[in-house]
């Protein structure tokens, strides 16, 4: 296998070579193995298997590390229950977003996942950090890597290669014929979806078990129009440095009972002001799929009022439909106004739709 670090591969592309191998997320992985929409219909149907290799772990040790985590992140760390992880965001004093990943509480140690564009610069943020604390941070080398396993049978194919079912963003360790693995059931909104971690040693022959057994490979490209048909924002697409935790619309990754942290001044007055200036949306648009970076106006006005970060076209069964994510004014939301872009129109919902 060559050398990961040298090549920028994934363990899983450095083992296929001929795949159509492109950069994701700062390694270059998968992006299609028999066509993005065949794949994202095994995704949405059935089950899919799929390379997470472009994701690493800062693994954080140290008698302060929980004290010293919960004070860098916008998410409990304190009341994490061990074996349990949640999606938090880093943000600078000002309050505005560094990244984002999960953070997994172990009895010995936290876990910051997050992905490998963005892990360098988190990683030199929170060492900055480290000031009188007894912490110590410890990315993952290329010696683990996971794989990712998504679709409504999922929890079937898991159960019946002998794999315990964890809560919602629980982890628990196993065994694959033999294999130690940790199973994660990772955050989702259509589909159940899971990772597994292991040594990247056994990545050949977990590769084989997983699609062997009904779950078909699926490229990253997949894997994106998923992520958009679910109103998933991904920092450094549709949210970057600009924005303050609330203008994501990403509740998720708050904890308003959590005690202080870097930027929590910011991200308390906008809570006690009950306001945000602009919001991440997902919108049904109605016209062609625009480019990233159009740009959204008021119907009759020529001020732009958002903008499109990522949209796509979806030709699955029942689903002939075209899906975006972007920010857009809440005023312009607040007054109901009719959102247009070259050549269509912008639909805000409320919520993702519904699976034919």
């Amino acid at each position: 296998m060559p050398q990961i670090a040298e090549t920028g591969l994934t363990p899983l592309a450095a083992l296929s070579p001929a795949s159509d191998l492109q950069m994701h997320l700062g390694r270059i992985s998968p992006r299609v193995f028999t066509g993005a929409e065949s794949e994202l219909a095994s995704l949405v149907h059935t089950a899919a298997a799929y390379d997470l290799g472009y994701l690493t772990r800062i693994r954080i040790t140290g008698d302060d590390r929980v004290r010293w985590l919960n004070g860098m992140v916008t998410n409990t760390v304190q009341s994490l229950p061990q074996g349990y992880g949640n999606y938090t965001l880093i943000l600078n004093a000002q309050g505005r977003i560094q990244g984002d990943g999960y953070v997994f509480r172990a009895a010995d140690h936290l876990l910051f996942e997050t992905d490998r564009y963005q892990a360098p610069r988190l990683f030199a943020h929170l060492d900055h950090f480290i000031i009188m604390d007894d912490v110590e941070l410890h990315e993952l080398d290329a010696t683990t890597t996971t794989l990712g396993l998504a679709g409504p049978q999922a929890p079937e194919i898991l159960r019946a290669l002998g794999l315990p079912i964890p809560e919602t963003l629980a982890f628990v360790p196993a065994a694959l014929q033999g294999i130690p693995v940790t199973i994660v059931h990772a955050f989702s909104v259509l589909v159940p979806r899971f990772e597994l971690w292991f040594a990247t040693e056994h990545l050949a022959e977990l590769w084989r078990i997983l699609t062997q057994v009904g779950a078909p490979p699926a490229g990253f490209a997949a894997l994106e129009l998923l992520r958009i048909l679910e109103g998933t924002p991904r920092y450094g697409i549709d949210i970057s440095d600009r924005y303050l935790p609330q203008e994501t619309n990403q509740s998720r990754a708050l904890n308003f009972n959590k005690g202080c942290y870097l930027g929590q001044e910011i991200v308390e007055r906008i809570r006690s002001r009950a306001t945000v200036h602009r919001s991440v949306r997902q919108f049904e648009l109605c016209g062609p799929t625009p480019a990233a970076g159009t740009e959204l106006r008021v119907e009759g006005e020529d001020k732009p009022v958002g903008e499109i970060t990522s949209a796509a076209h979806y030709a699955l069964p029942g689903l002939p439909r075209t899906f975006a994510l972007g920010f857009i004014r809440v005023e312009a939301l607040e007054r109901k106004a009719v959102i247009t872009y070259p050549g269509g129109r912008a639909i805000p919902l409320d919520s993702p739709p519904a699976l034919p």
